[in-house]
This record gives structure tokens, C-alpha cells and sequence, in this order.
């Protein structure tokens, strides 16, 4: 894509009103913009990450054998008097009434709705389990909406809920989900510590939520530090790392943690995802229930399984960034490469960046060619704050010669090469 065609609204000074690095860095790299009081616009550039964040989440649910559907976001208010969650939920819920006096809601969440789904069309044993899951927005009315994207009003949610025969087989089920989901926060470039954690509003006895490290974390999280460790490893196993302690501030016993000072590590955890067991406390009271092997009704055993994909766009810039910008992981950067043409009007430089441009493109490298005449100080400060992985700088001098700068963004390595060793070098770093 050339810059001088695309809609990248960049701004050169910071917000007033931005209190936090990932809403800064969002408005100045023009990923976002406010429609209303925790209501955004969702731009090119941040939607493109909502949707490499989305395909890595998707990938990770359908190898753990999860299936995919869409439920709506307008829900009747009668399932949620059916599951006598409709007037304890409080007023985060969005609650209407349409033209013909139906009572309606904005969906915060979705355990009624994928249970009328379940009783309407499963009643045997043989067709379970099943795990579902959804990307839909959500809409819950904070009092104080704040910090951007992490604490909005409207917001991107993946919704899992699986539906298990009996107990033992609704715990393996979670415990699929929890390994699933460290799977998905480290191919997202972030390590997640899992916390012992308050069912809340869902319901249940066991849940746990997933905490990205990060200054700016609302909640304070303590954990053994051989986490680091385990995480670290290509494979999980569940009941080692159960083995190992940790909580959020609201679940931490001092008198109950058994780690020395030295080894518990303390830090602020921006929560990115919640998974809950919770039986068949929707299952039993919406009668959701299917005929066991003996003929025997069976009230299915349940979980359910979140992560906050809007949120996380803010949680990832909130983890890797420094005083220039924004640091993408390549999984989920949304290009690859910032092509810099430091000297649009000057023909060799043009020549060079439009031959890397083709080349780029025909290896289906996602690149953002900048092609704009502006200043290079200019240039540089907005390709460090965007942040993609990769800039190849093209100028004057260098295009003379048939060569260009290639620059990591991460650890500001830069590297003069020819053409073919710019692109043998992409080839191994990105594929």
C-alpha cells in the first residue's frame, strides 16, 4: 500500500487527554479516534490489527477443535429473566424496548444465548461435546469510561462455551482451553500468567484470568517466578503450572502464599482473557438437556471462555514500546515493512524504492511504501511510531550506488545491503 493513497491520520503532538501510552500511541498513529464518551472508531491501521489478532485467536480455537459461529448483539431480555440474571446484572447492561414493547439488551455476554441455541437443537449424548465460539462487539455502559480501548463502553470479544456430558469431562475441557490459550497469547507475542480468579457475575467455582505484564495494569499480580520458565517451554501441562502460585490482589492470601520474597514476583496485570467452569448452572435452569445413554436426562456440564481482542491491541502497545512509538510483534503488526523513499523527487531514489516496492508486494510481503514528499525527519519519526517490524530506507546517496539501509526496529540495527542481500535477509526473517 503507498502512503499517499491510504488513510493514516498522524499526529504530532500528544493528547491532552490520553492518559495512558497504548491510548496515546492508538490517536497519534491514527489507529483510532473517539465517536462518543468509551465509543471509537476503529481506522484502517488498527482494524487491520483486530483482524491479525482475530485470525490468530480463530486458528488456535479450530485446532483445539472449537467451532465458529455468530450470535447476535441485540438479545431479548426474556432469557436473561429466564436464567434470573436480567435484574442482577446492574446498569453496565444496555437494556431498550423495540417498536412492538419487547424488552431488549445489548449483549455484555452470552452464556443464555448459546444455551438456547444448545437446547434447541442438541438432545442426545452422542452430539456432545461441543466447544462454540464467537468474535462479536460487545456494549457494557461503564460508569467511567477510560484509558481508550482498554476500559470502553463498546468493544471486540471472543466468546467460547463448551457443553460436556458430566464433570470430569466439562474440568478436561477447560483445562484444553487454558493450555489453548497460553498457545494463543505467545504466537500473539506476550506472555500471559494465568491467576486463580473470582467467578463474579458468570458464576461457578473454578476461573481463571490471563494477565499481561505492564505498568499501567489495573490489578496488582503476584507469581512464583519460575512462570518465566514454564511459559517459556514450546509445550504446556496444566497441572504443573497449577503447581506453581499465583493471584490477582483480590485473591492473594499473604498468609497462604508459600513463595519466599525472593522468588514471587509482584507487578501490575493488564487481564486479556477469563475462562470459567461453572456446571450446568445455565444448562438447569434454561433446561437445556440432552438424553444420556440410558435414556436418562442429562443436564450438560459447562465452561466458559473469553479473551478482550480489542483490549488487546492497547495491552500488546502497553508491553512493547519505548519514547519513539510502537513496537509490533510480526504476528500481528499490520505491515511488515515501512519502504521509506527518503527523496520522492529525486528519479534514482524512486527507481530503487519502486523496484523493492514490486519485489515486496510479488513476495506477498505486506509493505507501507511511504511516497510522500515530506521531510525525513518527518518520515522516521512516523515509521518509528508505527512500529512494523522492518524499515527499508531508500535514499539519494545509497540508490547511486544500488544499495539501501535496512533498520530492525526492535534493537535499531541497521544494516547497508544490495538489493538481492535485502531481500535473502527478508526471506529468512519473515518466512
Amino acid at each position: 500500500m503507498r502512503l499517499s493513497k491510504y488513510f493514516l491520520p498522524i499526529l504530532k503532538e500528544t493528547p491532552s487527554d490520553a492518559a495512558i501510552v497504548s491510548h496515546r500511541l492508538m490517536i497519534r498513529a491514527g489507529m483510532i479516534r473517539q465517536q462518543n464518551s468509551g465509543i471509537y472508531y476503529w481506522l484502517p491501521l488498527g482494524f487491520k490489527i483486530l483482524e491479525r489478532i482475530k485470525s490468530i485467536v480463530r486458528k488456535n480455537l479450530e485446532q483445539a477443535d472449537c467451532i465458529e459461529l455468530l450470535m447476535p448483539c441485540i438479545q431479548p431480555a426474556d432469557l436473561w429473566k429466564e436464567s434470573q440474571r436480567y435484574d442482577s446484572y446492574g446498569k453496565e447492561m444496555l437494556r431498550m424496548i423495540d417498536r412492538h414493547d419487547n424488552s431488549m439488551l445489548f449483549g455484555p455476554t452470552n452464556e443464555e444465548a448459546i444455551t438456547d441455541i444448545f437446547r434447541k437443537n442438541i438432545f442426545s449424548y452422542k452430539d456432545i461435546p461441543k466447544n462454540f465460539f464467537h468474535l462479536q462487539w460487545k456494549f457494557r455502559d461503564e460508569i467511567r469510561p477510560r484509558f481508550g480501548i482498554m476500559r470502553g463502553r463498546e468493544f471486540l470479544m471472543k466468546d467460547g462455551y463448551s457443553f460436556d456430558l458430566d464433570e470430569e469431562s466439562a474440568r478436561k475441557s477447560y483445562k484444553k482451553m487454558y493450555i489453548t490459550y497460553l498457545k494463543i497469547f505467545k504466537e500473539l507475542g506476550l506472555s500471559a500468567i494465568p491467576v486463580r480468579a473470582d467467578t463474579g457475575a458468570i458464576g461457578g467455582d473454578l476461573s481463571h484470568e490471563f494477565h499481561i505484564m505492564a505498568d499501567t495494569g489495573e490489578s496488582q499480580i503476584y507469581f512464583d517466578k519460575k512462570f518465566n520458565d514454564y511459559l517459556a517451554k514450546d509445550e504446556y501441562n496444566f497441572e504443573e503450572l497449577q503447581s506453581l502460585y499465583a493471584a490477582a490482589d483480590e485473591m492473594h492470601d499473604e498468609k497462604k502464599c508459600n513463595i519466599s520474597s525472593e522468588n514471587l514476583i509482584s507487578k501490575r496485570g493488564i487481564e486479556v482473557g477469563h475462562i470459567f467452569y461453572f456446571g450446568n448452572k445455565y444448562t438447569k435452569i434454561m433446561n437445556a438437556k440432552v438424553l444420556g445413554k440410558n435414556g436418562e436426562q442429562i443436564y450438560p456440564e459447562c465452561g466458559s471462555y473469553g479473551i478482550g481482542i480489542s483490549r488487546l491491541v492497547a495491552a500488546i502497545i502497553e508491553s512493547s514500546h519505548d519514547e519513539k512509538g510502537i513496537i509490533w510483534p510480526s504476528s500481528v503488526s499490520p505491515f511488515t515493512i515501512s519502504l521509506i523513499n527518503l527523496k520522492p523527487s529525486d528519479e534514482a531514489s524512486t527507481k530503487l524504492a519502486d523496484e523493492v516496492y514490486e519485489r515486496l508486494l510479488a513476495l506477498n510481503i505486506e509493505v507501507l511504501y511511504d511516497d510522500k514528499d515530506d521531510s525525513i525527519g518527518a518520515k522516521f519519526a512516523t515509521h518509528d511510531l508505527l512500529g512494523f517490524p522492518f524499515q527499508v530506507i531508500v535514499g539519494p546517496k545509497s540508490a547511486a550506488l544500488n544499495l539501501v539501509e535496512l533498520k530492525t526496529r526492535k534493537t535499531g540495527l541497521k544494516e547497508e545491503l544490495s538489493i538481492e542481500s535485502l531481500f535473502t535477509n527478508l526471506v529468512q526473517n519473515v518466512y
